[in-house]
């Protein structure tokens, strides 16, 4: 890719969440204009009045903004754990919840439902459980004080079965008035219920967790080469390694705590990211992370919008998402794969 084609990808990926932000803050059943939008978050931002109605000020600061910007966060969040895990683990069919996370933070929502019934405890508890899910994998794929990534995959698939199944017991011993469903709608992932607070509890985990991923994607390259010619290059395998899941596994436990279940993120944005800027992952994680914001905040508008009621992020991802991903392996005709 020439240098000038770098500076217009940069500028484009840099400037489309941005538009994909303010935009969907505009649109909904109660239409904001942009310069209503502007002068809401002035208001915010300096608390004099603006001159805007109450509901105006309402639907964009309480309402619209926190939630376009959760869910920029967690689909940024979500694009560049798959984009490092992909690059890490060498395979284009991994996603950010390969060790566990997602299951994990399942099971922690749901207990938090069964034993607390407390909406303040469930991203707690999901966040928490999450981070186990991962560290119980790393274990199970430990041999002889090493970590293949073979082994770690599939340690990663025995936790996630494991919590699967935990999260299926929950469900079986759930009130089925009240606790089930919460726990079933918890699971297919949602922005509607999000508040300032929630943003304020994922916001630290997941910029550190990306500021992390954003720092190694130089190593990336070299560790996608495998462990045996990394060390030749005098990189600390196992310490590189265990850094990168590490922030991987907090931006996705910060994302999932607060959205739920939210598939095909970190499976499909990394391909379309490297469709765009190539193979070289310090222009695929940065890219991905963009990506991956305008595709939730896009899908998220689509669930508030589409019909009468709220759809579940999960449900739109997935329509969305596996579709695509045909088209990409199509046109792409599996290479580099």
């Amino acid at each position: 890719m020439t240098q000038k084609k770098k500076t217009v990808v940069a500028a484009v990926l840099v400037v489309l969440p941005v538009v994909f932000f303010f935009g969907t803050i505009c649109i909904g059943r109660y239409y904001v204009s942009l310069t209503d939008v502007w002068l809401g978050l002035w208001q915010g931002i300096t608390g004099r009045s603006s001159g805007l109605s109450t509901e105006t000020a309402a639907v964009v600061l309480q309402i619209r903004l926190p939630r376009a910007f959760l869910g920029a966060m967690v689909g940024a969040a979500l694009a560049a754990s798959g984009a490092a895990f992909q690059g890490l683990f060498r395979n284009p069919l991994v996603s950010s919840g390969i060790l566990g996370v997602s299951s994990g933070a399942g099971f922690g929502a749901a207990l938090a439902i069964v034993l607390f019934n407390s909406i303040f405890l469930t991203p707690v508890f999901a966040f928490i459980f999450g981070m186990a899910a991962v560290v119980l994998s790393y274990f199970a794929g430990r041999i002889d004080n090493t970590s293949p990534t073979i082994t770690l995959v599939l340690g990663g698939t025995i936790i996630q079965s494991i919590f699967s199944a935990l999260i299926s017991l929950l469900k079986y011993m759930a009130d089925t008035s009240t606790q089930l469903p919460a726990i079933t709608f918890w699971l297919m992932g949602s922005l509607a219920s999000t508040k300032t607070a929630d943003v304020l509890l994922a916001f630290i985990p997941m910029v550190l967790g990306m500021l992390g991923l954003l720092l190694m994607r130089y190593r990336l390259n070299v560790l996608s080469m495998g462990d045996r010619e990394a060390k030749t290059l005098g990189i600390n395998v196992n310490g590189n390694k265990a850094f990168i899941i590490a922030s991987a596994t907090l931006a996705t436990a910060g994302a999932v705590c607060v959205s739920g279940v939210v598939g095909w993120i970190g499976l499909i944005i990394p391909h379309v990211a490297r469709m765009l800027v190539g193979n070289d992952n310090k222009w695929v994680v940065p890219a991905s992370m963009s990506l991956g914001a305008c595709f939730v905040i896009f899908c998220d508008t689509i669930c508030r919008t589409l019909t009468g009621g709220e759809i579940p992020l999960g449900i739109i991802t997935a329509l969305i998402g596996g579709p695509f991903f045909i088209y990409l392996l199509k046109k792409t005709k599996g290479r580099n794969w």
